[in-house]
């Protein structure tokens, strides 16, 4: 997570299972780091962690100073057109959930 760090921020968890998980080139690539590098230009955009198995399950979560920021990263035009895509194309199913981190440990 970036260096910005508030006393509280939010979490939104972003679960999916791809629906062709694998080596062939179906955009999927190309448009994650495309929505990775549009959700870092965003105001309140704090980081993001990421990671998918080789099963095509995976789990995403972004980093955001407030409620707003999220539904502005939400309702951006660019990240409306992947969201589609992503149920129509990408994902099997997926999951989104918003929660608000009250605190953060962390090592090393």
């Amino acid at each position: 997570m970036a260096a910005e760090r508030a006393k509280s921020y939010y979490a939104v968890i972003f679960s999916s299972q791809r629906a062709a998980p694998g080596d062939r080139d179906d955009g999927y690539a190309a448009m994650a780091a495309r929505m990775l590098e549009l959700a870092a230009e965003q105001d309140g955009f704090l980081g993001v962690e990421s990671a998918r198995g080789v099963d095509g399950f995976g789990i995403t979560v972004s980093y955001w100073r407030d409620e707003e920021s999220i539904a502005r990263w939400k309702a951006d035009a660019e990240h409306l057109a992947a969201q589609k895509l992503g149920r129509e194309v990408w994902y099997q199913r997926f999951n989104l959930r918003v929660a608000k981190v009250e605190r953060e440990y962390a090592s090393g």
